[in-house]
């Protein structure tokens, strides 16, 4: 009985011992550089958005945020790199659409992507435009549904790989809608632009950036943005639930999450900052440059986002009976 009697303040001594450094560390949180993984090569829209938010993190924090680019495997190397680092919050991992699409996709993933990362926060959304070419009869939504309906089967569809969001968007439409097309995927989104500016294919969820100075020169006509609210780089054009297609979203978007275990005082530090960044208007232009929309929402709102994408995807894969490309990515 005397023993149990003085083994527990040595027991709380240990823990106090234990958490004062860890508190302390995590109020001085960061106190040394931050890696932030873009699961992209350099140049491209994630990646230019990866590092105007990098940049301004600098800023705040007096510590240099640093890039590391580590794309392949339709994003899934950078993931499982994210996935294995120490959840001490100084490795930052950037998911984008395909986080929430390659579950459905690829079996034996080498992360669970329900447990691996804790959400911080929805950083931007990128909208898909649906496309027609200018000989196409249809200048709305509701008048290519319409025409799809009178021609089941004949309409073709491009995209710019099986499975991605290009392709996915449209199986969404057809499910929605009820309607058939012919899908033709090519090897990359500037493929897929120049066959729907040639006529080889009728329609295309393109990403609204590489589509706009096409669909400003007439030679795309642009029917409707496929995020729920309108883009600011083309607010004219309606969305497809202000369209007719009830419900549909479809967003190229990207969000920044930590590995399973950061503490939650480092977790809410990361994500007041982050919020704060992306309210600053040199990165707002620089993000409104890429063709997206800023965002910065609560951790909890984002893993509710990332669960619907999860659940939205999976539903259609099967239903579609998609299958990864061999090799793809």
């Amino acid at each position: 009985m005397i023993k149990s009697i003085y083994r527990a303040p040595l027991l709380l001594g240990a823990i106090c011992s234990i958490a004062a450094p860890l508190a302390t560390a995590q109020a001085n949180y960061p106190s040394k550089p931050v890696r932030l993984i873009v699961a992209a090569g350099p140049g491209g829209a994630g990646d230019l958005l990866g590092r105007a938010l990098a940049h301004k993190l600098t800023e705040m924090w007096g510590q240099q945020v640093v890039i590391d680019n580590r794309p392949g495997a339709g994003t899934i190397i950078g993931t499982t790199i994210g996935a294995k680092s120490a959840p001490d919050g100084y490795t930052l991992f950037q998911p984008n659409a395909a986080y929430t699409i390659n579950p459905a996709l690829t079996r034996d993933l080498p992360y669970d992507p329900q447990r691996a990362f804790i959400p911080v926060t929805l950083s931007a959304e990128l909208p898909n435009v649906l496309v027609v070419h200018p000989s196409v009869a249809a200048r709305t939504v509701k008048e290519l549904i319409a025409l799809a309906q009178s021609k089941p089967g004949q309409l073709n569809f491009g995209s710019s790989g099986i499975g991605n969001a290009t392709h996915l968007a449209a199986e969404l439409f057809r499910s929605s809608t009820h309607t058939q097309f012919v899908h033709i995927p090519y090897k990359s989104g500037g493929f897929a632009l120049t066959a729907i500016m040639g006529g080889e294919v009728q329609f295309y969820f393109a990403t609204l950036p590489s589509a706009l100075s096409h669909i400003n020169a007439g030679r795309l006509r642009a029917l409707a943005v496929t995020t729920m609210r309108r883009s600011s780089a083309a607010p004219q054009l309606p969305t497809m639930n202000e369209a007719g297609v009830p419900g549909f979203e479809v967003t190229s978007w990207y969000g920044i999450m930590v590995p399973a275990g950061t503490p939650a005082a480092i977790v809410n530090k990361l994500n007041r900052d982050i919020v704060a960044a992306l309210q600053d208007p040199q990165v707002r232009s620089q993000i409104s440059a890429q063709g997206a929309d800023p965002v910065g929402n609560s951790a909890a709102d984002f893993t509710a986002f990332i669960n619907r994408e999860l659940v939205k995807w999976a539903k259609l894969i099967k239903e579609a009976n998609i299958r990864a490309e061999p090799g793809g990515g």
